[in-house]
């Protein structure tokens, strides 16, 4: 009898740049301060790319990584899926980018745009690949370069004060052991998608930039931070018990959490209202911010690295964000 072929992360890796932004910087473009952003946001620094960098650079650090914890080369990766809001150009994706910027052999490679939400998306992708024999390792990768669209003003604060730059990448590859992604559950309510939304430069309008679109703001990001907050807060435990129903477990097989970095005051929201401990729930968004697709990986990497994960315990991954969409994935290490 044939064994049942699981997905799982072989490896993983992650790189933040190496320019520091403490929430002092803010002060010099808009009314706030420090104790302002730290009650509101938990975030104490973040980092910046520096000019000139775009996603696609910030990942190379990364998958090298992931490459060396995952005892491969560049030519043992059967495809590429890149996760990123901002990519590195209108077209072509960024996963062609880093295809030709890191000599993968000409393997196909496959660019998603969910926002916040992508690494999850990516991950159920991927699975649905390994599981089916398609391929045997894939190269998931979410970077984002936020900075570079700041507004920085006290019209752009709320958005400004909380985005940054980081990159993450994971290798996917299958096994026939008990180990693995159990399970993946995605969503979108798209009657959102404004509250949370770029809108310039767009397809529907020629030209796609000009001085009047660039004089009103629209190329900037905007948030409507209540809207998404409440919406967070209902989303996540929604979608943390639909993973955990799926697979028969409850909250106290949980061994770690790890919530999508989006703001503090959401993750401390998510732990009162499902009742978890604090060693249950990952937090690093005080010294990242919010890097968007890249923030659920980079604190993954982390755990890993900090040898908080051992073999048998049930991880959590869930992720709320633009469009609106949102997902989890729980997996037994």
């Amino acid at each position: 009898m044939n064994k049942m072929i699981n997905s799982y992360i072989k490896g993983m890796g992650y790189y933040v740049p190496d320019r520091v932004i403490d929430n002092s910087y803010f002060t010099d473009f808009m009314d706030t301060s420090d104790q302002w952003i730290r009650e509101r946001t938990g975030i104490e620094e973040r980092r910046f790319a520096n000019p000139g960098e775009g996603p696609s650079d910030l990942a190379i650090p990364a998958v090298n990584m992931a490459l060396e914890n995952s005892k491969l080369k560049t030519d043992d990766i059967d495809f590429i899926i890149f996760a990123t809001s901002t990519p590195d150009y209108y077209i072509p994706g960024s996963g062609c980018l880093i295809q030709e910027k890191m000599n993968f052999r000409n393997i196909g490679a496959l660019d998603i745009r969910c926002q916040c939400s992508g690494f999850i998306y990516a991950l159920s992708i991927a699975d649905q690949y390994v599981k089916n024999q398609t391929y045997k390792n894939i190269l998931i990768i979410a970077s984002e370069v936020q900075s570079t669209a700041m507004d920085l003003s006290n019209e752009g604060r709320n958005t400004a004060i909380i985005f940054a730059d980081g990159a993450a990448a994971a290798v996917i590859s299958s096994t026939t052991d008990d180990k693995g992604l159990l399970s993946t559950h995605l969503h979108t309510d798209g009657k959102y998608a404004k509250e949370l939304w770029v809108e310039a430069p767009s397809s529907k309008v020629k030209p796609r930039l000009d001085k009047s679109i660039l004089d009103s703001k629209k190329q900037f990001l905007y948030m409507n931070g209540r809207e998404v907050f409440r919406h967070a807060i209902k989303r996540f435990p929604e979608v943390i018990y639909e993973a955990l129903n799926h697979n028969d477990l409850s909250i106290d097989d949980i061994s770690i959490l790890i919530p999508h970095q989006a703001n503090l005051r959401i993750s401390k929201s998510i732990q009162k209202i499902m009742n978890l401990k604090d060693n249950q729930l990952v937090s690093n968004i005080h010294k990242y911010g919010n890097t968007t697709a890249a923030s659920v990986p980079i604190a993954l990497c982390e755990t890993i690295m900090n040898n908080k994960l051992k073999k048998g315990d049930i991880l959590v991954l869930a992720a709320f964000g633009s469009g609106f969409s949102w997902g989890s994935a729980i997996l037994k290490w």
